[in-house]
C-alpha cells in the first residue's frame, strides 16, 4: 500500500456538464469517489503489467480516488512460492481492507480482484464487519482444479458484483457461471469479453476478424464496470 495522503476526490456528476475539482468547496451532501482495493491473481503480483494496466484502467474508468494495491505474503519479495488456499488469504486480505477504510473515512469501498484475488475479495465481503460497496471480479476462478464448482462463496454474497469474463476462460465456463448467477442472492451482472482467456487476452486471428483490438475489448469492458458501479452506488 502506498503512503500518499488521502485524497479528497469526489465522485463527478452525471446529471450536468459541471465538473468539481477535489479542491473546491463542495456541498456536504455529494458523495465521495469510491476507493478500490484490488488483488492480484494466484501467479503475478501486484507489479504484474496485467495489474499495472487494469489499475490504470479501473482508477480512470471509477474516477477513483485511489486504487490500492498489495501483495499477499506469499509473494512478496519475488519468490515464486505456490500460493495457499485462499481462505488462509483472508485476514491479510481484511487488514488491508481495514486500513484503507480507515485512511479514507466516508469513501465507498469497491474490492475488486483478478482470479484467485477476486475469490479472496468475495470471502472478505461476506465478513460482517466489512462495509464494501461493490466487488468487481476480473477472471473469476469458478472451477477448481478438480473440475468442481466453487460457487459456495458466490452464494454467500448480498453485495452487488460485477463479473468480467473471456469467453474463452477454462476455470469459468459461462454456463456454469449463468447458473451461479441465476442462483446468488447479490445484485450481479456479467460482460463478457468475446475471445478472451482467463486474462482477457484475445488471439490476433480472432481480433482481426472481430475488426477490434485487445485495448477496444478492455476498454468496453472497464467501462461496463464503471457503469455496474455507478448504478449501485446510487449514482
Amino acid at each position: 500500500m502506498g503512503s500518499s495522503p488521502p485524497a479528497k476526490r469526489r465522485r463527478q456528476s452525471t446529471d450536468s456538464g459541471n465538473q468539481m475539482s477535489s479542491s473546491s468547496s463542495a456541498p456536504t451532501h455529494e458523495k465521495l469517489s469510491p476507493v478500490v482495493i484490488f488483488a492480484h491473481g494466484a501467479g503475478a503480483p501486484s507489479s504484474s503489467d496485467w495489474m499495472i494496466r487494469w489499475k490504470a484502467l479501473l482508477r480512470e474508468a471509477l474516477h477513483a480516488a485511489e486504487v490500492v494495491t498489495f501483495d499477499y505474503p506469499y509473494i512478496v519479495g519475488g519468490k515464486r512460492r505456490a500460493p495457499p488456499k485462499a481462505e488462509k488469504l483472508v485476514e491479510f486480505h481484511s487488514d488491508i481492507v481495514k486500513k484503507t477504510a480507515a485512511k479514507y473515512p466516508g469513501h465507498p469501498l469497491i474490492l475488486a480482484g483478478k482470479s484467485m484475488g477476486s475469490r479472496v475479495a468475495c470471502m472478505v465481503a461476506s465478513l460482517k464487519d466489512m462495509n464494501v460497496s461493490a466487488l468487481v471480479c476480473l477472471g473469476y476462478p469458478l472451477k477448481g482444479i478438480n473440475g468442481a464448482v466453487r460457487d459456495e462463496t458466490l452464494l454467500q454474497l448480498t453485495v452487488p458484483t460485477m463479473f468480467v469474463q473471456g469467453s474463452k476462460d477454462g476455470l469459468c465456463p459461462l454456463e456454469k457461471l449463468e447458473a451461479t448467477r441465476k442462483k446468488m442472492k447479490a445484485l450481479n451482472e456479467l460482460h463478457v469479453i468475446d475471445g478472451g482467456d482467463h486474462s482477457f487476452k484475445i488471439s490476433k486471428k480472432h481480433l482481426q476478424e472481430k475488426g477490434s483490438t485487445q485495448h477496444e475489448a478492455e476498454d468496453v469492458a472497464v467501462h461496463a464496470v464503471a457503469a455496474f458501479i455507478s448504478r449501485s452506488l446510487g449514482g
